[in-house]
C-alpha cells in the first residue's frame, strides 16, 4: 500500500494519476515528480518498489506544500484578505464569486439553492 503526504494511493491505478490523489498535485506535476524519480509514468501504483515509494515522499516533502500545509496556507490567504477588506475578502465574506462572473443569474454553487421570496410576483 503506497501512503504518500497523508493520502493512500489507489492499487489499480497508473502512478501518474495515482499521485493527483494529493491535493496540491495535478497531471503536469506529477509528470516532473516521477521525471525527477526516474519513474515510469505508466507504472501501477501496485508495483512500486519500497525505493521508489520512499524516493517519491522524500522529492514530494522537499518540493513545496501538499494536503494539510497547502490547504492551510489557502485557508490563512483567504482570511489576510477579509481582514484587509479587499474587494476579494469581502466577496468571500459574503460568499459570493469574487473572480468576476455575473451574479444576476447563475452563481448557484457559490450561492447556494434558490429562496422563493412571498408575493415577489407582479
Amino acid at each position: 500500500m503506497a501512503r504518500i503526504a497523508g493520502v493512500d494511493l489507489p492499487h489499480n491505478k497508473r502512478i501518474e494519476i495515482g499521485l493527483t490523489y494529493i491535493f496540491g498535485i495535478g497531471r503536469t506535476r506529477s509528470q516532473k515528480i516521477l521525471d525527477k524519480c526516474g519513474i515510469d509514468w505508466g507504472t501501477k501504483v501496485k508495483d512500486l518498489t519500497e525505493e521508489e515509494t520512499s524516493k517519491l515522499r522524500r522529492i514530494i516533502q522537499e518540493e513545496g506544500d501538499v494536503e494539510g500545509d497547502l490547504r492551510k496556507r489557502i485557508s490563512l490567504d483567504i482570511k489576510r484578505l477579509m481582514e484587509i477588506g479587499c474587494y476579494r475578502g469581502n466577496r468571500h465574506k459574503r460568499n459570493l464569486p469574487c473572480r468576476g462572473q455575473r451574479t444576476h443569474t447563475n452563481a448557484r454553487t457559490k450561492r447556494g439553492r434558490r429562496i422563493a421570496i412571498a408575493g415577489k410576483k407582479k
